[in-house]
């Protein structure tokens, strides 16, 4: 089985936003509710937000592939404290299970390594158990809750978890 990670362009936001519907209704309805997930869709993964994301506010995305299908996605922010953002990792059902967390958390290690960012930190809903699950089991740790309104009349209720950047032969 091969898995990689292929660099999103511009030209791909329309694909990316897609999946992420797919994959935002399929699994965060229950924990959501319908409703803030059409609104969060609409907002934060649709074709204009994403392509608002990398053209102003720095961000990369990149794709999971797993035999050559798209099965997932990442999105990162670096930001100006040294820190990565690891704003979306969002993968198909029928590819959980398959390591692509793994995969990309290595990845993001050496990516954050050459930009000297020393710590990946990412929010979590708080209600959602099974990522709770796969951030802890590769070593992330919790460091603290968040409320953040997100407007539309929604509030996320996070936690916030984060891993520091190994150095040098450890990556």
């Amino acid at each position: 089985m091969k898995k990689c990670l292929v660099r999103v362009r511009e030209g791909d936001a329309a694909a990316l936003a897609a999946l992420g519907k797919e994959i935002w209704e399929e699994h965060y309805t229950s924990i959501l509710g319908p409703d803030q997930v059409e609104y969060m869709v609409r907002e934060f993964q649709s074709e204009p937000a994403v392509l608002r994301q990398m053209r102003e506010e720095d961000y990369t995305y990149w794709f999971f592939t797993v035999n050559g299908v798209r099965a997932g996605y990442l999105g990162v922010q670096p930001k100006e404290d040294g820190t990565l953002y690891l704003s979306k990792l969002y993968i198909a059902k029928r590819f959980r299970g398959l390591g692509l967390s793994r995969l990309a958390l290595h990845f993001l290690f050496g990516w954050c390594a050459a930009r000297d960012l020393r710590t990946i930190w990412l929010t979590v809903n708080r209600h959602n158990s099974g990522s709770i699950a796969a951030y802890e089991a590769l070593g992330m740790k919790r460091v603290r809750e968040q409320a953040a309104d997100i407007g539309g009349g929604f509030v996320m209720d996070d936690f916030v978890y984060s891993i520091d950047v190994p150095e040098g032969e450890d990556l």
